[in-house]
């Protein structure tokens, strides 16, 4: 009995001064724990510390406790913060290249995205994302957006006309909104409170923040538009990648690919139970609107997206996917 009480103390001791000695890995997000950043985020963190044997821990830093996207996208520049995962519009304010992505009606489904994504062209941008201090690892996803107010039911793009509206801060998303009659207001996350008190009169975002956020408590009516696709980027502090031996680099990529298809996943297999739970709730949902109304007032954003990113890269993403 002594020694077998004596292996325990040698067991715990040994478990004790791994997790002491482990190297922490902090990566941050400004959703909370029901969100699927967060899920991402678990996924990864499961990966990396069963498969680096205890060397390293990883700390979630959820709820936006470290700041809103730009703020976590300056600390992981600086060192800070090693990770995040981050919304592609708030990175465009880093890089050009990737407000590729903002591209109102760009993609049709799913499979289209994650063929342009898990492509030439998302490689390339996630490349591009070097220059400015950051190793792009993996997108993942928000999904197709949608538009929500408290003012009235949007049928077409005339009745969003006047409508103060929360957008990401994110030239591109501030540009579209703009051309679709609104009053877009750029603004961090969450905003619950901003809605309930009438500050804003809506927002856009996917299916599942909207439910996840419980935004059927101060929203009325939501509206399928799906004008954007959203990707998320698992982006990581360049140096603190390339200062990685090869074999956890490969662990790094890994952990984020494999977290990145799991995300993706739950979030597509979900997105009728999320309409279906805001539908149980009250909102009043337009499923069947008059897209064509929106897709003709962005006019000239797919030729100002040539002068202002990449004018190839947006012309090969125009060629692949048809655009609009």
């Amino acid at each position: 009995m002594k020694r077998f009480i004596l292996l325990i103390f040698i067991a715990l001791s040994f478990i004790f001064t791994a997790n002491i000695f482990a190297e922490e890995i902090k990566i941050a997000i400004v959703t909370h724990e029901k969100s699927n950043h967060y899920l991402a985020c678990q996924k990864f963190k499961e990966i990396v510390e069963k498969e680096s044997a205890g060397k390293y821990k990883v700390s979630i830093f959820h709820s936006s406790s470290l700041g809103d996207e730009n703020s976590i996208l300056q600390q992981i520049q600086l060192g800070t913060v090693d990770l995040g995962v981050i919304t592609s519009g708030p990175i465009g304010n880093f890089n050009k290249k990737i407000q590729i992505f903002d591209l109102p009606f760009i993609f049709k489904d799913y499979e289209q995205s994650d063929k342009i994504l898990d492509g030439e062209i998302g490689k390339e941008v996630l490349q591009s994302l070097e220059t400015s201090g950051f190793k792009g690892l993996h997108f993942l996803e928000n999904g197709f957006r949608n538009l929500t107010n408290n003012v009235r039911a949007v049928n077409n793009v005339n009745d969003v006309k006047g409508l103060k509206i929360r957008t990401m801060d994110a030239p591109a998303h501030v540009k579209l909104w703009r051309a679709f009659g609104a009053n877009p207001t750029p603004m961090g996350w969450p905003i619950n409170t901003e809605l309930q008190q009438g500050t804003i009169d809506g927002q856009e975002n996917p299916l599942s923040v909207i439910d996840q956020y419980k935004l059927y408590e101060v929203q009325k009516y939501l509206s399928l538009t799906r004008h954007v696709y959203s990707p998320l980027v698992f982006i990581m502090n360049l140096k603190k990648f390339n200062s990685l031996p090869k074999n956890e680099q490969e662990l790094f990529l890994k952990a984020t690919k494999e977290a990145s298809i799991f995300e993706r996943k739950y979030n597509r297999d979900n997105n009728a139970k999320f309409l279906a739970n805001l539908k149980a709730h009250g909102m009043q949902v337009v499923e069947k609107l008059d897209l064509n109304s929106f897709k003709a007032k962005i006019g000239s954003i797919y030729e100002d997206a040539k002068k202002t990113t990449d004018q190839k890269l947006v012309e090969k993403l125009l060629n692949e996917t048809k655009g609009k």
